[in-house]
């Protein structure tokens, strides 16, 4: 698999409430995140994803965007808790180190109702 695979495969797992299996297959054990919401673990991390997936059954996650250059891979997405929810734009950026994820970054903005801008979000 790709980088880019492999990140579309994380993602995807943690987003439908598999985050054990996305952390087994893909993470790398000297992994640490940078969320400022929880501790810098990935046992911690993987714990939330599956309490969230837990809370929003029917979230959807939405990639649009995916870059890989080197051992970096930025993704573009749209994550909405439930159908009816108008979301968020996601960015993750993953680190990566002997084919697994040893870093992550991950960045949201709610999408506002309005907004001035014509273009959207993605």
């Amino acid at each position: 698999m790709t980088k880019k695979e492999i990140t579309q495969n994380f993602l995807k797992l943690a987003a439908s409430g598999h985050s054990h299996e996305a952390f087994r297959l893909h993470v790398h054990e000297d992994f640490k995140h940078h969320n400022a919401y929880f501790k810098g673990d990935g046992e911690t991390l993987m714990l939330a994803m599956e309490e969230s997936a837990r809370k929003n059954p029917n979230k959807i996650f939405t990639i649009h965007h995916i870059i890989e250059e080197e051992n970096l891979v930025a993704v573009h997405s749209h994550l909405k808790q439930t159908p009816a929810d108008i979301g968020f734009a996601v960015v993750h950026i993953l680190k990566f180190k002997e084919d697994k994820i040893i870093e992550l970054w991950d960045l949201g903005q709610h999408i506002p109702i309005e907004t001035i801008n014509e273009n959207g979000m993605f």
